[in-house]
């Protein structure tokens, strides 16, 4: 039998309030002492969680700024503006739109400016790295659900984790000549990203074509930031969408980067197509976030990826197997390993979590041919982006290696291992590569 209000008590009604509120605080307390290694995932300035908690996000402001169909957007067009001209200066871009809400909007933006239901588009598949947003209807995926994209994956080239540029062509000329369809969209970008992908190479491919190329930065647009993963505008893409909260170190929201030619389209699909509001108060926290980008990123962007390779390198000598070690293991934040020596992926992240060293499971390129089950992957995905913006360095790399050693390889009690990652974090408390940072990086802050 459902409640009805009137049978839910106020003694009942405040369990439950002040429950969220406790277990919003034990959130804070167990990131506090944990290792922090999703690669999706980073932890904001003190600066960018105050915009969080503004009174911008009680607001509306449907609209671009100046053209609003709301009042009251006075100083929320002010910031709007400074986060563009700010997004412009960052990826030295003609037009830049901060109104998706998230990464996966910023690519329904793209899907719908530059391609139309039916149409074919190539992207990665997601053991080779591509993101569910980038999809066929088959598994789920948003380009083929929201927007009927037709999806081909890209030829690739497991032993180098890189797209095989000239196997795809050949692929589509099969496509072309059985199906009779031809590609209106290339895909670049990905969800496992360890190296700069072949963006020069495949603006040609889609030339032939008369095709349009979207680089999908929402892993890699902090390293853009700080000039030193690659550049994807100037390589050939026409547009570059991106989530703002990976390692770009704002809030989670979603951006679109691409070229004055191109604006008008991309504004409208965005506005009324596929926004109302648009959570100002993120605006905000994009605005400070590039801000810092422009001060801080080209140091943070070169730390990032020696921490990364840093950690690739110690975990290898642990006897992990981290994949592509001819390469260098990576070029961006990402770490990826095969720990079936030892486990399923599914069994190291769980196990590791108990440690205090949250990370997770991943498909790695062998999954796709072994066919192996999504929920209990070969691989485990480590990012570096939050422990360095924490002050982490190489050496504090090594001491992680050994901590996810002693659970993977030497099959240690997480309960003990756990006490030592308490410990050890103790030391990196504040946000580093920020203008101000009173505040500790986990600490709850109480307004109520």
């Amino acid at each position: 039998m459902v409640e009805t209000v009137e049978q839910v008590s106020e003694q009942e009604a405040r369990a439950a309030y002040a429950r969220v509120l406790e277990l919003m605080e034990k959130h804070h307390r167990m990131f506090s002492k944990s290792i922090p290694l999703i690669a999706s995932e980073n932890i904001p300035s003190p600066a960018v969680r105050e915009a969080l908690a503004s009174d911008f996000g009680n607001r509306y402001a449907e609209g671009w700024p100046g053209e609003r169909l709301y009042a009251g957007c006075k100083y929320i067009d002010e910031v709007e503006l400074m986060a563009i001209d700010l997004g412009k200066r960052v990826f030295r871009a003609e037009f830049v739109d901060v109104r998706p809400i998230s990464g996966v909007v910023a690519n329904l933006v793209a899907y719908s400016t530059f391609a139309e239901p039916g149409d074919l588009m190539v992207a990665l598949a997601i053991p080779h790295g591509g993101h569910i947003s980038h999809g066929k209807l088959k598994w789920g995926g948003t380009a083929g659900v929201v927007r009927g994209l037709d999806v081909e994956r890209y030829e690739f080239d497991e032993d180098n984790f890189q797209i095989d540029v000239d196997a795809t062509a050949k692929r589509l000329k099969k496509v072309e000549r059985e199906e009779k369809k031809k590609p209106r969209l290339f895909l670049l970008g990905a969800s496992v990203f360890l190296f700069p992908h072949p963006v020069k190479e495949i603006r040609e491919l889609a030339n032939e074509y008369g095709a349009a190329v979207v680089y999908d930065a929402a892993h890699v647009a902090g390293l853009i930031a700080g000039g030193k993963f690659q550049d994807p505008l100037r390589e050939g893409a026409d547009c570059m969408t991106l989530s703002t909260h990976k390692t770009l170190a704002g809030p989670q929201h979603g951006m679109v980067v691409s070229w004055e030619k191109y604006a008008e389209k991309l504004k409208q699909v965005a506005f009324p197509g596929l926004l109302s509001n648009h959570h100002l108060h993120a605006v905000a926290g994009v605005a400070i976030a590039l801000a810092e980008a422009l001060a801080f990123y080209r140091e943070y962007a070169e730390q990032i990826v020696r921490n990364s390779k840093a950690l690739a390198q110690a975990l290898h000598e642990n006897g992990i197997d981290v994949l592509y070690e001819h390469r260098g293991f990576t070029e961006s934040h990402t770490v990826v390993a095969d720990v079936t020596k030892y486990m399923d992926g599914r069994e190291a992240e769980e196990r590791l979590e108990k440690a205090g060293i949250i990370l997770n499971r991943n498909l790695i390129p062998k999954d796709y041919r072994l066919k192996t089950d999504y929920r209990r992957p070969s691989g485990i995905r480590m990012g570096t982006q939050e422990v360095t913006r924490l002050g982490m360095r190489e050496s504090e790399m090594k001491h992680i290696a050994d901590l996810i050693a002693d659970v993977i390889v030497k099959g240690k009690k997480p309960e003990e291992v756990a006490d030592a990652v308490e410990e050890f974090r103790k030391n990196y408390r504040r946000v580093q590569y920020c203008f101000e940072s009173i505040t500790g990086a986990y600490d709850y802050v109480r307004i109520r």
